[in-house]
C-alpha cells in the first residue's frame, strides 16, 4: 500500500517538475537581425540580459539550405544574420531594437564596415506584430545618428537558415582569430562615428 502510495505521488509529481521548463520554452520570442558580420552580431547581441539564444544564419534570399559559400557568393539573395531567442518576461523587443542600431552602421547599404556586399547590410526581418514597433525604432534610431542617413531596412521575415557549425559561437571558439578580424575591420571605430560612443 505504501509503495503504492509514493509510485502515486512520484507519478503526480513528474509533470508538474516538468511544467516550468515547458512554460519557460513556450514563453521565449525570437527576432531576426542582419549587421553584417554574424560573428560579430552573435557575440553582442548574446550579453543582453533576457537573451536566451543567439543563431548565426542566413534569411532573406531564395535558395532553400544556403551554404556559406551560396550568402557569400551574392547570387542567393539572402543575408547573414542573427536569430535572437529572448524571455519578454525579463527584456522587450523594442530594447532589443534599440540595441541593435548601436551595433550597426545603418547608413551604409553596401555592406557593413570592411565587408561588402547585399549578404552583409543592416535588416530587421519583422513579422506583421513586429513591423510597427520596428518602423518607431527605426525612426528614432534615425534621429540619433551623428552622421549619415538611415539606410537599413524592415523587411518581411523570412525562413531562417542556421549557418554551419563552424560559423557558431565563433567568437568564443576562436577569440584570438575573432578580435583580430573585429579590430582590423574596424567596426567598433566606424560605430563611435557613427552614433558617437
Amino acid at each position: 500500500m505504501i509503495r503504492r502510495l509514493l509510485i502515486a505521488l512520484a507519478l503526480l509529481a513528474a509533470p508538474l517538475a516538468a511544467l516550468p521548463a515547458a512554460a519557460s520554452a513556450a514563453a521565449t520570442r525570437t527576432a531576426v537581425f542582419a549587421g553584417g558580420c554574424f560573428w560579430c552580431m552573435e557575440n553582442d547581441m548574446r550579453g543582453i540580459p533576457g537573451v536566451v539564444k543567439v543563431e548565426s544564419g542566413y534569411t532573406g534570399g531564395h535558395v532553400k539550405n544556403p551554404t556559406y559559400r551560396d550568402v557569400t557568393s551574392e547570387r542567393s539573395g539572402h543575408y547573414e544574420a542573427v536569430r535572437v531567442t529572448y524571455d519578454p518576461a525579463r527584456i522587450e523587443y523594442a530594447f532589443l531594437l534599440s540595441r541593435y542600431w548601436k551595433l550597426v552602421d545603418p547608413t551604409d547599404d553596401g555592406g557593413q564596415f570592411c565587408d561588402r556586399g547585399p549578404s552583409y547590410r543592416p535588416a530587421v526581418f519583422v513579422d506583421a506584430q513586429q513591423r510597427p514597433a520596428a518602423e518607431r525604432s527605426r525612426a528614432l534610431a534615425a534621429q540619433r545618428l551623428k552622421t549619415g542617413a538611415m539606410k537599413a531596412q524592415i523587411l518581411p521575415l523570412q525562413t531562417f537558415w542556421p549557418a554551419e557549425p563552424y560559423h557558431r559561437d565563433y567568437a568564443r571558439n576562436n577569440s584570438v582569430e575573432y578580435h583580430l578580424y573585429r579590430t582590423g575591420c574596424g567596426r567598433d571605430r566606424r560605430l563611435a562615428q557613427v552614433w558617437g560612443k
